[in-house]
């Protein structure tokens, strides 16, 4: 039977990745991920987990290591923050290219300048475009959860993308809550030990990461465009295939009181949580607005984003991070794929920026923001973004 225990995200993370039975771990340690790393190193010395933890000089190093390490076939895990993300950039396009299953958590940090520990989107929408899968988690479970689907959908022969789940830095990685912890035979019936077909033999000696000249590099990026657009179907698969095992369900685009209506909240993280209670508070006055999270952030959910959005009045996108001179990233990755629709029935879209550098955003800042959404919506003022709990 599963078990009720109290942890905090990042040592949920841990117990995920100890009961998917890794081969290899090499992180660096850095605020808010440290705590995931020293309870897995933890669990190395104490006999808990049998895996090579590999001690790293720099993020650069700890994804160069587990991309070896994955290419000989062992499952391998990182993980990282913030600026730490930024000096493992170089690398995170190798994995993708050369579809290695690597596995990487993310305590989501703000970025300097000015320095900032604390949790923002700013380092993800920095790497959006490496080539990995990309999932969000709102609390302890999800990233639990999340990481288990993360190696089940990277490892799957018809897949064999890296994956990376997004935690909220300190929102998530330290705060402490309930998580159902299975047993471990039953995460080994939903996740059994990685076979990843091509692994580097000694005995069958082949050529990895060679020089790719103009006459092959597109036809390779085309071949990675159509993995990443056909993990999506995978994607779902691993998620029915997670709620048949342990009874909790996913979806790429997840909604939350959205019956009837005509103003729709889209965001992802763990502020979703907060904002569900300013749904409620202002469903109760009578106002009729619902929640959409994105759980799945790449490959991008378009269509079932329109299908969700199809009709409605308008939305208002909220997010943690700046593009900076053109305005929210999500907000424009909504825009592009409400595009496609018929006029009629295209959502008018709004934009919200806040919860930078880790300042809270509260239930009734939320409230306000959908009350000057409305406003906006009803004058026309769709361009910009305006940010939430600006000081002027």
């Amino acid at each position: 039977m599963p078990r009720r225990v109290a942890l905090e995200g990042s040592h949920a993370v841990s117990e995920a990745v100890r009961m998917a039975d890794v081969d290899v771990i090499a992180a660096y340690p850095i605020t808010p991920q440290t705590h995931i790393v020293e309870r897995l190193a933890e669990m190395v010395a104490n006999g808990e987990l049998d895996a090579e933890f590999i001690c790293v000089e720099s993020e650069h190093s700890a994804m160069s290591a587990v991309v070896g390490a994955a290419a000989c076939g062992a499952r391998v895990f990182t993980c990282t923050a913030g600026q730490g993300l930024e000096l493992m950039h170089e690398v995170l396009f190798v994995p993708s290219a050369m579809r290695l299953p690597v596995v990487a958590v993310i305590a989501n940090r703000a970025l300097s300048a000015p320095l900032n520990v604390w949790g923002d989107h700013s380092d993800v929408m920095a790497i959006r475009d490496c080539g990995w899968i990309q999932m969000f988690a709102e609390n302890a479970q999800q990233a639990f959860d999340l990481t288990l689907c993360a190696y089940k959908v990277a490892e799957r022969p018809d897949v064999l993308l890296p994956a990376m789940v997004h935690i909220d830095g300190f929102h998530v990685s330290h705060v402490v809550e309930p998580v159902l912890l299975p047993e471990e035979e039953t995460v080994r019936e939903f996740l059994p030990p990685s076979e990843y077909p091509f692994p580097l033999d000694p005995d069958r000696p082949v050529s990895m990461g060679c020089y790719g000249p103009p006459y092959i590099y597109t036809e390779v990026k085309k071949a990675q465009e159509v993995a990443i657009e056909n993990s999506y179907e995978k994607v779902l698969e691993t998620f029915k295939e997670f709620k048949d095992v342990f009874g909790r369900e996913y979806r790429p685009v997840e909604t939350y009181r959205v019956e009837d209506a005509d103003m729709l909240l889209l965001m992802m993280g763990s502020y979703a949580e907060t904002a569900m209670l300013a749904i409620d508070a202002l469903r109760e006055r009578g106002d009729n607005v619902g929640l959409v999270r994105l759980r799945l952030w790449r490959p991008f959910p378009a269509e079932e984003l329109r299908n969700v959005l199809r009709g409605v009045k308008a939305v208002c996108v909220f997010e943690r991070a700046i593009s900076f001179g053109m305005g929210g990233p999500l907000c424009a990755e909504v825009r592009a794929a409400l595009y496609h629709l018929p006029e009629g029935e295209r959502p008018k879209v709004v934009s919200f920026v806040g919860g930078l550098g880790g300042r809270d955003v509260s239930v009734e800042e939320f409230e306000a923001m959908l009350r000057r959404a409305k406003e906006r919506v009803s004058s026309d003022e769709l361009e910009g973004f305006e940010f939430v709990g600006l000081r002027e």
